[in-house]
Parts: structure tokens; C-alpha cells; sequence
């Protein structure tokens, strides 16, 4: 079903982080009151603000019985770069608005092309805005773009949009004591497909709201792929570089 997954969902995973004087959010006072454009407005006013970051990032990756766990350093550019370097360099990859790159020595091999593996991989149409949006906490879709409605249930509300389309059916889970979503999740039901990111916790990171913990979910018909984020170490807005070249020798991937 899909070669290479760990590869390409560790860097799916390098826009979320915490802060080393970030702190888990306390419990706050929930408001149920407000009208879905308030909601909309609510929740775009939580949006992430840093120029750069660098952090360690633990990576458990699980499909069927097997099961990984990775700790990878990476450094990110707001809306123009994502970097990942794991341990000896063994695995680096850079991402961009305008392609993926990866090269692995364990096998030299390297991969050097466009988000539609992603794509497929997730069920779902994506680029590099979307990707950002989803790991920093973010809908997907920009909830000012269309038009939405909010329902209350089970302490959250539901944020959908008015006219659902049979083949693609997308849902938000928004946190109504401070607005953050706490689970995207778009299906394909004709595709037996479904992508769910659950936000299982946040913190506040320099007066912003942050992810803390994360699990991604992806499946399709039978088979299930599911990736756990821990964040460590982070310091924002530093001077950083993201150096990336393929090896010379290394054969190309073709995924």
C-alpha cells in the first residue's frame, strides 16, 4: 500500500513544536455562545507567528504490529522551508513550497519531486500550505474561504461546511475554551479512505498556543499507518541554515 511512509510522514511532522520555556495549557473556561463567524474569527486569532525554529522531535511511527520510534533534529522556516537531519546524517530531507527532497544512506537512495506522493499517501490533495496548516494546529482548509457551519457536541464544536460533498467530507474539532483544533479529520468514503489528526494536547509557547502531543492517522480500506509526536528543545527565531545536497551516486526513488 505504501513504500517509504516513515520517510515521508518524519518530515510531515517538522512544523509542530514546543519551547523550552513552554508550559502544557491549564484548563480554561469553555464558551459555547459563539456564532460560527465568531468561531471563525476565534480560532484565526490563535494562527502561529515565528520566523524560524529548531528542535529535537521524537518520531513513533506504527502500522499494523510494527512499531519505531526516532528522535531527529529539524529547523523550519515559516511558509518557506522545512529541514530534517537524523542522527549521522543518515536521513536528511528538505522541503519546500515548490518540492520534497529526501536522500537515505543507509541504501543511497534519494527522492527529489513534487507533494503528490503525499498526497495519495494521505488521502487527500496537498501542498505545502496545507501541510503547514495541519501540523501547527491549524485547519487545513482556511475556514474564511466557503462557507461553514458550528454545532456543539460532546464539549467541542463541529465546524463543517454547509454543503458537505458526498466524495470528499471534511470535519473540525475546535477546543471551545481556547479555539484550537483538537481533530481534523476528512474522509473519502467511496475510496475507503480517512485522515485524522488528533491534537491531544496543547501549550503556550512565548505567549502562543502551540501543539504539544499529536497523532496522525491514515487509512485506507484495511490498513492503517499511525504517527505519534513528542516535541523537545525547541528555540525560535534564531539565524539558521538549511544545507541539502544529494550525494553523488545515489539512486533515485521512484515512489
Amino acid at each position: 500500500m505504501r513504500k517509504y511512509p516513515y520517510i515521508v510522514l518524519s518530515f510531515l511532522a517538522l512544523l509542530l513544536f514546543n519551547c523550552k520555556s513552554a508550559k502544557t495549557l491549564a484548563s480554561g473556561e469553555a464558551n459555547y455562545k459563539l456564532s460560527t463567524k465568531q468561531l471563525i474569527k476565534a480560532n484565526g486569532k490563535q494562527a502561529a507567528d515565528f520566523n524560524t525554529l529548531q528542535a529535537r522531535l521524537k518520531i513513533t511511527y506504527s502500522e499494523g504490529e510494527k512499531s519505531q520510534t526516532h528522535s531527529v533534529s529539524f529547523r523550519a522556516k515559516k511558509d518557506e522551508a522545512l529541514w530534517i537531519n537524523a542522527s549521522f546524517s543518515l536521513l536528511r530531507a528538505l522541503v519546500t513550497p515548490e518540492k520534497v527532497s529526501f536522500y537515505n544512506k543507509l541504501d543511497n537512495t534519494y527522492f527529489d519531486g513534487d507533494y503528490q506522493y503525499l498526497s495519495d499517501l494521505l488521502g487527500t490533495q496537498l501542498d505545502f500550505e496545507k501541510v503547514q496548516n495541519l501540523l501547527l494546529g491549524e485547519t487545513i482548509y482556511n475556514l474564511n474561504e466557503g462557507q461553514y457551519k458550528s454545532t456543539v457536541d460532546n464539549d467541542s464544536y463541529v465546524v463543517q461546511p454547509k454543503n458537505q460533498v458526498t466524495l470528499f467530507e471534511i470535519f473540525y474539532l475546535l477546543n471551545p475554551k481556547n479555539f484550537k483544533v483538537t481533530s481534523q479529520q476528512i474522509s473519502q468514503p467511496q475510496e475507503m479512505r480517512h485522515l485524522q489528526i488528533d491534537y491531544l494536547s496543547y501549550q503556550e509557547v512565548e505567549k502562543q498556543i502551540f501543539p504539544e502531543r499529536i497523532r496522525v492517522m491514515a487509512v485506507e480500506a484495511n490498513e492503517e499507518i499511525a504517527i505519534d509526536l513528542e516535541f523537545k528543545s525547541v528555540s525560535l527565531n534564531e539565524d539558521l541554515r538549511f544545507p541539502f545536497k544529494i550525494p553523488a551516486g545515489f539512486k533515485a526513488i521512484e515512489l
